[in-house]
């Protein structure tokens, strides 16, 4: 109840890793996250500093990331946000931030996407992860 939700606009980072396990499908993949302002000196648009977060899906989303989603591509991403803390051996101090996808859908002030509806039991529109084109 208590959740951060955040909504991220940025670019795929890395391939989608897919696994199915005995608790289900779960899908992880980078996301890079470019701020751009207004530089009104040089009037024109400058690129801020990239923040990178770890998405992770489950169930479904995760299947369908797998089938619909390569690296540079720009995504809208709707989840929790986890960030964690880590000691590494040296006694330095690791931050990571995670978000657990409740939903992700191309950008499409960016460009074009077709949706296809995935009815459950037909896999044919996921399988994508499966052939190794990711």
């Amino acid at each position: 109840m208590n959740d951060t939700m955040v909504t991220l606009v940025g670019n795929v980072a890395t391939r989608v890793d897919y696994k199915e396990s005995a608790t289900g499908a779960v899908a992880r993949f980078r996301f890079a996250v470019t701020a751009r302002r207004w530089d009104r000196e040089k009037q024109t648009w400058a690129d801020g500093a990239t923040s990178f977060y770890t998405v992770w899906a489950r169930r479904m989303l995760a299947a369908n990331l797998a089938g619909s989603v390569s690296v540079g591509e720009p995504l809208v991403v709707h989840g929790r946000l986890r960030v964690r803390e880590e000691e590494q051996q040296d006694a330095k101090r690791w931050f990571s931030a995670d978000v657990e996808a409740v939903a992700v859908g191309h950008d499409l002030t960016r460009g074009t996407s077709a949706f296809r509806r995935v009815v459950k039991g037909e896999p044919s529109l996921t399988e994508r992860h499966k052939t190794g084109a990711i």
